[in-house]
């Protein structure tokens, strides 16, 4: 997916979604590897309630490849 793709899902309804993967995009998506990549584009489809409940720790993926993902942007926003 390009990066103006990628910029307008990052586009989210709530604003902590919107802060948190848009500063992961400008920060920390080009160290990724292709297939971490891959994996951010499938966080990316998920329903906002799951990633704002992910990203805030409120909750857990099921998917442990989701859940990695989730572990690197939040602590993306810490360094």
């Amino acid at each position: 997916m390009d990066s103006n793709r990628l910029r307008w899902a990052a586009r989210r309804g709530m604003l902590e979604l919107d802060l948190l993967l848009n500063g992961f995009l400008d920060r920390g998506h080009a160290r990724l590897t292709a297939e971490q990549q891959t994996v951010f584009q499938r966080l990316l489809d998920c329903e906002d309630q799951d990633l704002f409940a992910w990203l805030l720790g409120h909750a857990e993926s099921p998917d442990p490849d989701l859940q990695a993902m989730v572990r690197l942007v939040r602590d993306d926003r810490t360094s």
